[in-house]
């Protein structure tokens, strides 16, 4: 994921210190019920499509703009499948995150699926019963863009007992 300019300058004067940030994924169908996925530039790895978004930028708009950047694929939003906050990640630089992550359930709309940028290495549609090696992020947002219920959240209930506020992919308390 390239660092967004706004982000490099907020780093300038706060360093390497854990910075919220707000991101989104893109779960992306096809007319054949194919997922977009794009292999990582950085770790070589499949992965779904995501990014941050840009002061004043609506989530679904960031969704539609990452998704085009990355893969040349047009797409529409049809709607919020999950909204959770990662755990903080440490990048090799020392930069220290964690995403409020907004992941939405996308329908391909035109476009011809490849590396449209230096993200990725290669873009293809899989079938979702075929994926290729997959992180459980990944694997965990798929599923639910698949299922026809109501968007997830994490359960309050159950994080407000836990004293380090964990919880599981699947939203249950550790």
């Amino acid at each position: 994921m390239t660092t967004p300019d706004f982000i490099r300058r907020i780093r300038a004067t706060a360093g390497h210190q854990l910075l919220l940030l707000p991101g989104v994924t893109a779960i992306v169908f096809d007319d054949l019920g194919r997922v977009l996925l794009g292999r990582r530039s950085d770790t070589g790895q499949w992965a779904v499509v995501g990014g941050i978004a840009e002061p004043g930028e609506q989530p679904a708009e960031t969704a539609v703009r990452e998704v085009y950047e990355e893969t040349a694929v047009r797409c529409v939003v049809e709607r919020v499948v999950l909204v959770q906050m990662t755990e903080p990640m440490t990048y090799p630089n020392g930069d220290i995150c964690q995403f409020q992550d907004i992941t939405f359930r996308c329908r391909a709309t035109g476009g011809e699926a490849r590396a449209n940028d230096h993200e990725s290495l290669e873009v293809a549609w899989f079938e979702v019963d075929a994926l290729p090696p997959l992180d459980p992020f990944g694997r965990e947002r798929i599923h639910r863009a698949l299922l026809d219920e109501p968007t997830w959240f994490a359960d309050p209930a159950a994080l407000a007992q836990l004293p380090d506020r964990q919880c599981e992919p699947g939203g249950r308390a550790l």
